[in-house]
């Protein structure tokens, strides 16, 4: 077993730990301080997105009472809405029946002036018939009393007498 890989010479380890040193020269000068610095910048932008999401969370959960808080003003502004609704309503209704009220007695008292207006009407009629008759009856038992002179001049008579004259 000679394989070189295996068992390595004195020679070859020297000359890989000086290989390995340069390297790990080249590396701490040049490459460690870009790599802790993209190592620092890149933990910077984590703290940062995480400092942001946590700031969102918090946006987020103050938009959430904002908008249950607006939820609720805008029930208790329905519910206002509402009850001044049915008031409203029930005031028109109210105003409808007075006015509804107000007419059926104004309907009622001129039908009853009607009535009554009908009513006198209707007897002065019957007074006037009553009277054109009363006269129509009196002028036929004057023609049939008077139609005889000397019955004529004693009935004259006898009124004449009967009436005072003032």
């Amino acid at each position: 077993m000679n394989n070189p890989l295996v068992s390595p010479g004195l020679g070859v380890i020297f000359w890989m730990l000086i290989a390995f040193g340069i390297l790990a020269f080249i590396l701490m000068k040049f490459g460690w301080p870009v790599i802790l610095k993209a190592l620092d910048k890149r933990e910077k932008d984590i703290n940062d997105a995480l400092n942001a999401a946590a700031e969102m969370e918090e946006r987020m959960k103050q938009l959430k009472s904002d908008n249950e808080d607006l939820l609720k003003q805008a029930k208790l502004e329905r519910d206002e809405i509402l009850r001044n609704a049915r008031a409203t309503g029930e005031q028109l209704i109210e105003d409808a029946r007075a006015k509804a009220t107000q007419e059926a007695d104004r309907i009622v008292e001129n039908a009853r002036e009607n009535i009554n207006y009908e009513k006198l009407k209707a007897m002065h009629d019957l007074k006037n018939q009553i009277a054109t008759l009363s006269i129509e009856i009196a002028e036929k038992l004057m023609k049939e009393e008077l139609s005889d002179k000397q019955r004529a001049n004693a009935f004259v008579a006898k009124e004449l007498e009967n009436a005072h004259l003032n």
